[in-house]
């Protein structure tokens, strides 16, 4: 519980960020973890609070008070064992989830909430410098073998827990490198790629097989999944070949904005713009790339996804750049005891919008306009919400310059045709439809076949799609031997 009176004694310390002139001319992550003192003094925080609601706001159900307790002590080995012992990668969730564990904190009825997310970034950034993540093969094999569809984060729960207790895993990727949207969705300046690459290789040496490039099933022409695989492999052949499939892709189909000029050149979906700075960060060569250098940028949709936009364009050296969102403006301020432990809606300003952003609510797309093809202009109203339902203010519409439009509003499922050729039934969103309790968590209706993360829930935070990787690893191994050891 950390120091008893910590939480009246300390104040929360947020981590430290580089400048903003000096960040945007590059792609480095500019968060810097606590020190080991500025981790004591926040673990110190953690209050004997009777039910530790964070352990239940987040979704890894991490063991949140005892680690902050174990970092007020010092002990920062028998930290990071606890932080493992239900999470996998916390140098993932430590930098790029949006912390539910925080909004549940108890503290947060009257005062800030205790640093949860910064003491775990501390944790581990302080493990890896220690050389404490070490790989941990299994001491037998049992000659089962399991294929896992996608790399991102639920794929790479499934695959590491699958091989801690023996199973052969073949993890398949499309794209060149592995990582899913963990790699292609979220720019290095939030996350740099080398932690993604020291986990592979850890997991090498856990006996995890990576195939690249490779695509499971066939996409349908005009299909807005961007893959480099080169070689295509059938259900039939994995299902032939593996005792088990997982099936763990990310949710990538986007939502569209149908609205007229919605073809003119220079309005693409956010992740048609995003992946690509990521490729040349990683050193490819990118023809062709989206750039916003130069030009008047705006981007549609308020949310994380749409964040990112702002802050690569930043980068890009964009004219200007302007955000909206069709819902009104949250408020700057939750109220409190009405929405704890739950996760409240308010307004958040992002690093990137710190960067350089206009920011707007309640405003919807009428049309583009464009010159010679290419969009120049973007028609907008404002709207009013009563009752539930939208309604456009009388008089209100504008132009705006617009040379390039990023639509960022979100992912209605995963790419259907990887369902379809597996025959997965779907549920009424587009993802498979699996359980998560009962007999037969995880499974879809095609035998041995299962799906977890954003390929049963949809678009989800990577949090839920490590809880669910490790929960889903559990019931391929209990189908595979009959029971398991493995934690759900």
């Amino acid at each position: 519980m950390g120091k008893s009176t910590g939480f009246l004694e300390f104040q929360r310390l947020s981590e430290a960020s580089l400048p903003v002139a000096e960040r945007v001319h590059n792609y480095r992550e500019f968060v810097l973890h606590l020190s080991d003192e500025e981790a004591k003094v926040q673990g110190a925080r953690c209050m004997d609070c009777g039910i530790p609601f964070c352990n239940s706001g987040c979704p890894v159900n991490n063991i949140i008070p005892d680690f902050n307790d174990l970092v007020y002590r010092q002990d920062w080995k028998q930290a990071i064992d606890v932080l493992h012992s239900t999470n996998n990668f916390p140098e993932f969730t430590g930098r790029i989830c949006p912390a539910p564990c925080e909004a549940a904190c108890t503290l947060t009825i009257n005062s800030d909430a205790v640093g949860i997310k910064s003491i775990e970034h501390a944790i581990i950034d302080k493990a890896w410098e220690m050389g404490w993540v070490v790989p941990q093969p299994p001491a037998v094999k049992t000659g089962r073998k399991v294929a896992v569809v996608g790399s991102g984060p639920a794929g790479l729960a499934v695959a590491q827990q699958l091989a801690r207790v023996g199973h052969d895993v073949t993890v398949f990727e499309k794209n060149n490198r592995v990582g899913g949207l963990l790699r292609y969705g979220i720019p290095d300046f939030k996350m740099e790629k080398s932690h993604i690459d020291r986990r592979v290789a850890q997991m090498e040496a856990e006996g995890v097989t990576f195939r690249t490039g490779v695509r499971i099933g066939d996409l349908p022409e005009g299909s807005p999944v961007h893959s480099d695989a080169a070689t295509v492999i059938s259900p039939a052949q994995l299902n032939a070949e593996f005792d088990a499939v997982v099936l763990a892709g990310g949710a990538e189909q986007p939502r569209d904005l149908p609205v007229p000029g919605r073809d003119l050149d220079g309005v693409h979906f956010a992740m048609d713009f995003l992946p690509l700075q990521n490729r040349v960060v990683a050193g490819d060569t990118v023809p062709n790339q989206i750039m916003a250098t130069g030009k008047h940028v705006v981007v549609i949709g308020g949310g994380d996804t749409g964040s990112d936009c702002v802050g690569t364009s930043n980068r890009h050296g964009a004219a200007s750049v302007s955000q909206f969102e069709l819902l009104p403006q949250p408020p700057e301020t939750e109220n409190k005891p009405l929405v704890w432990p739950y996760w409240p809606v308010k307004l958040r300003t992002s690093s990137s919008h710190e960067e350089g952003c206009e920011r707007d609510w309640a405003v919807a797309t009428k049309e583009f306009i464009g010159e010679n093809g290419k969009v120049k202009k973007l028609k907008a109203v404002r709207v009013e919400w009563k009752d539930g339902r939208m309604q456009e203010v009388p008089g209100s519409e504008t132009l705006m310059d617009a040379d390039l439009v990023l639509l960022a509003m979100g992912f209605v499922s995963p790419a259907a045709s990887i369902l379809d050729s597996f025959g997965v039934e779907k549920d009424s969103r587009g993802n498979a439809r699996a359980t998560t309790d009962g007999d037969g968590c995880y499974a879809t209706s095609v035998p041995k076949v299962f799906a977890a993360g954003d390929m049963r829930r949809g678009q989800s935070l990577v949090v839920w799609a490590i809880r669910e990787g490790r929960q889903c690893a559990r019931e391929v191994d209990q189908f595979l031997m009959g029971s398991s050891t493995l934690p759900r």
